[in-house]
């Protein structure tokens, strides 16, 4: 049953003057305006608070065809449902708008964090978004979703002549089952394997089940952390080109819905939605492995900033 789908990728011309005989670009000499990396990312947050990525409707679909129990269908029903009205109403799909994390690929710029926080605080009162952050010893909350390393950004440097912006948000149901844990490397796979199963025994209902399981492997701690995250990023159905992470990834997910978990944690087939994993080399005397779940509205939405003003925007990304 085909609940809801909406596919767009779209391009925005954010300066309408006309372009002709454009000389060719220098990837050195560009740079973007700060308006239109703020403009770009309030409305990237508005389409992944608002419109469940294909790839996931995808397998919630198909974990709804899979299920054969009454508790785990009438949970997924309900899901679908709502990922419909929102997207119909263009209203955040939960009620934790989650803290907005930013993936930047390009050539740095010093006013892009700017552009990104006054974004955030747009997006807070226009969408509008429920204002999470906190101080985290005071709990003191200002209301614009800002403060001391917020919104978390995530750069990676490139020479190409276009910026790519990325934005993961994550809700605390799912967040708070996060898990760092430095493994002997005699350890191995199986060290890893064990790992990931018991973080999602130990989560249980709590991140809204069926989840997306990232796993950041190798690095140091903070690096195998990022990657999880990163991971998160990926489609869904996509494999790792690496072939051991993806022999990894099949074996975790055939056995994650094997424990019997299921939708909200009330029993069924699909316990999880996907396993996706990077991989970054470590000290030969460490395993590092990291996992980040992803509740069933694993939200993310992709833009790509072009130096001449256009931004295609997409929910399954770029190459």
């Amino acid at each position: 049953m085909r609940v809801y789908s909406r596919f767009r990728i779209i391009y925005y011309q954010a300066d309408r003057g006309p372009r002709i005989n454009s000389p060719p670009v220098n990837p050195a000499h560009v740079t973007f305006q700060a308006s239109i990396i703020e403009e770009t990312a309030v409305r990237l947050l508005r389409e992944a608070e608002c419109v469940l990525p294909p790839d996931v409707l995808g397998a919630l679909e198909g974990a709804l065809a899979q299920e054969t129990g009454e508790v785990a269908r009438s949970q997924l029903l309900v899901i679908l449902e709502n990922v419909r009205k929102a997207a119909q109403r263009s209203v955040p799909m939960c009620q934790d708008t989650g803290l907005p994390v930013f993936f930047v690929r390009g050539r740095y710029d010093v006013r892009i964090e700017g552009a990104l926080r006054k974004a955030v605080a747009r997006a807070t009162e226009e969408i509008p978004l429920r204002p999470n952050t906190v101080d985290p010893l005071g709990r003191t909350n200002h209301g614009d979703n800002l403060g001391p390393g917020m919104p978390p950004v995530h750069f990676e440097p490139s020479d190409s002549e276009h910026l790519d912006l990325a934005v993961l948000p994550k809700g605390a149901g799912s967040e708070n089952w996060s898990a760092l844990r430095m493994l002997n490397p005699s350890e191995g796979l199986e060290g890893v394997r064990r790992f990931v199963t018991d973080c999602v025994i130990r989560a249980g209902s709590r991140p809204c089940p069926p989840t997306v399981v990232g796993i950041g492997l190798g690095g140091t701690a903070d690096l195998a952390v990022a990657l999880s995250k990163k991971a998160l990023l990926r489609p869904l159905g996509s494999s790792n080109d690496d072939a051991a992470l993806a022999e990894l990834e099949r074996e975790l997910r055939t056995q994650l819905n094997s424990l019997g978990l299921g939708p909200m944690g009330l029993g069924g087939r699909t316990t999880v939605l996907g396993v996706l994993a990077e991989k970054a080399n470590c000290h030969t005397a460490s395993l590092p492995v990291a996992v980040s779940l992803n509740c069933w509205a694993a939200r993310k939405a992709f833009a790509r900033i072009y130096p001449d003003g256009r931004v295609r925007f997409s929910q399954e990304g770029f190459d």
